[in-house]
């Protein structure tokens, strides 16, 4: 009996720092109307705004420009990328056709999941919401994304500035505008599944592991709201 209280009491000591594992990297605490503190905005407009007596993070692509990045770049970059900054800013100026953020805290995912709520707001020409994940200080990074103007969840891969189409969900789903959705990725090893409100909706095979930052991704005039972003890596 001793030995099985003991067990217990072991198990009881341990899962506080399983819960732990758990990132969770909102803007709940930053005031609305602001540039976010835990999202560096590289390319877009992002702001905090009210939603149901929550602040939560907004890009707003009415104010979206081809290639143009988010203000104060330089410094965002340096707190991404330390002395590899130059390299990143060089081939985001070149290459800032889509908004994006990068968390803050997040330094290097490799294996577990990111999942995230989203809104989609508005948008004449887009309506995408997408998680940024294996993000490199050259500027490339993935991106799995959903579009509201096309039903369609997909993989894109953007590399040495070039975007490119990697695979979509075979099927495609409506998603109402202006509610609340979720999505999340899981990464292991080379294998990825992505998921839409809890959906098992696309599964690929990487040509390598992932490493690197992560955060949220838009697309040219795309208003979109995020909020519960959470990285949950590998045990």
């Amino acid at each position: 009996m001793k030995r099985v209280l003991g067990l217990v009491a072991a198990l009881g000591a341990l899962a506080p720092a399983f819960a732990q594992k758990t990132i969770r990297v909102d803007v709940a605490q930053d005031k609305a109307g602001s540039e976010p503190t835990r999202f560096l905005g590289v390319v877009g407009n992002w702001v905090v705004v009210p939603d149901g007596g929550r602040n939560v993070l907004m890009v707003d692509g009415r104010q979206w420009k081809k290639g143009d990045p988010s203000g104060g770049l330089a410094d965002k970059a340096r707190l991404i990328y330390g002395s590899r900054h130059e390299e990143f800013i060089e081939s985001v100026k070149a290459f800032a056709y889509y908004p994006y953020a990068v968390a803050q805290g997040i330094d290097d995912f490799q294996n577990g999941e990111i999942e995230m709520r989203f809104q989609l707001i508005d948008g004449a020409l887009d309506q995408c919401a997408g998680i940024l994940f294996n993000v490199k200080p050259n500027g490339d990074y993935l991106t799995v994304r959903f579009n509201g103007k096309e039903d369609n969840l997909v993989l894109w891969t953007f590399n040495k500035g070039t975007r490119k189409f990697v695979k979509r969900a075979p099927e495609d789903v409506p998603l109402p505008m202006k509610q609340w959705h979720t999505m999340k990725i899981a990464v292991h090893g080379t294998k990825l599944e992505g998921y839409l409100n809890g959906r098992h909706l696309l599964d690929y095979t990487l040509p390598e592991p992932v490493s690197g930052k992560v955060g949220v991704w838009s697309k040219t005039d795309s208003v979109s709201y995020f909020d519960g972003f959470t990285v949950t890596p590998a045990p």
